[in-house]
C-alpha cells in the first residue's frame, strides 16, 4: 500500500495540488466523489463497471491523501478497524 500512496502522493506534488490538500476539502472531495458513484445507479441497477471504478478510484486516491495530509499510515488505520469490526460482530453472531 506504501508504494501505491507514494505514487497518488508523487502525482499530486508534481502538478502542485498537495497545497490544496487541507484535510476539510479532501473530505468534502471524498463526499463529492461518492455522490458520483451513487450516480453510476441513480435510476435503475444497470451500471457500468468501468464508470464505477472511476469514481471507485477517485475516492480511494482522496483517502489516501486525506490519510497522508492526517499522517495516518493507512495499513494500520485499517487493521485497526477490521480489529475493532471483529469484536463488534464476532462471527458466532452472523
Amino acid at each position: 500500500m506504501k508504494e501505491l500512496e507514494n505514487k497518488i502522493i508523487e502525482f499530486v506534488q508534481k502538478r502542485g495540488w498537495d497545497q490544496l490538500e487541507h484535510p476539510e476539502c479532501l473530505i468534502k472531495s471524498i463526499s463529492i466523489e461518492a455522490g458520483e458513484l451513487l450516480e453510476c445507479i441513480q435510476w435503475d441497477n444497470d451500471y457500468k463497471t468501468e464508470n464505477i471504478s472511476e469514481e471507485l478510484a477517485d475516492i480511494m486516491i482522496y483517502c489516501f491523501q486525506l490519510a497522508y495530509s492526517l499522517n495516518l499510515d493507512v495499513s494500520t488505520i485499517i487493521e485497526k478497524k477490521l480489529i475493532k469490526n471483529a469484536e463488534k460482530y464476532p462471527v458466532k453472531e452472523f
